[in-house]
């Protein structure tokens, strides 16, 4: 993290705005608003993109991806262009929990992929399409978005620090950690054999 040169009111500001804006639930309002039931009564019960597929919406998956990712994004370049760069990195963390534990789902959200991806790309665009290329060769690899995710994740912060972005590698590793975090049964499932394809049933 760069040295803290914010006012605790500002971080404070900062946190909070990247929360509520990454707490949007972008698939459960999309699949209501189109008609597809509750989404946590479908497929895994996640909110994000890869189970809102598993309704056979390929449009609503994809709004959601494009939802999911831009809230992280936009809580990045907002802080960016108004406060400081620790600021910003704390608004991209908070970004990224809001998604995972929205207050409006009583902290049950989703796995934060889309989010994480979403933040990568306007933090450090570099990173974040070599976050991109690593889930796309993850998922080619094994066609399970937990492996894509998992793959992205773990290659960011090496992409941080060879990219010359080190000074938000406590960032990068927060990301990563809670993105394993969140794929933990995922993981236990790929282990077993057992992980499910993408657009299969869980």
């Amino acid at each position: 993290m760069p040295v803290i040169e914010s006012s605790i009111a500002v971080l404070i500001l900062w946190g909070l705005v990247g929360y509520l804006l990454g707490s949007i639930p972008s698939g459960v309002v999309l699949a209501k608003y189109m008609g597809l039931g509750n989404l946590r009564d479908i497929g895994s019960g996640n909110i994000g993109a890869t189970n809102v597929l598993r309704t056979g919406n390929k449009k609503a998956a994809a709004l959601t991806l494009l939802f999911d990712a831009g809230k992280g994004a936009v809580a990045v370049l907002l802080a960016r262009a108004f406060a400081g760069p620790d600021a910003v990195q704390l608004a991209a963390l908070m970004a990224m929990l809001g998604h995972c534990y929205p207050v409006w789902l009583q902290f049950k959200g989703g796995k934060g992929v889309a989010t994480f991806l979403g933040i990568m790309l306007a933090y450090a665009w570099p990173v974040g399409l070599g976050c991109c290329a690593a889930w796309l060769f993850g998922v080619a690899i094994s066609r399970q978005s937990s492996m894509g995710a998992i793959t992205a994740a773990a290659f960011s912060t090496f992409l941080m620090v060879f990219l010359g972005f080190g000074s938000a590698l406590l960032l990068g590793i927060a990301l990563t950690l809670l993105v394993f975090w969140r794929h933990r049964a995922n993981i236990k499932r790929i282990r077993a054999g057992t992980e499910p394809k993408i657009g299969q049933k869980e």
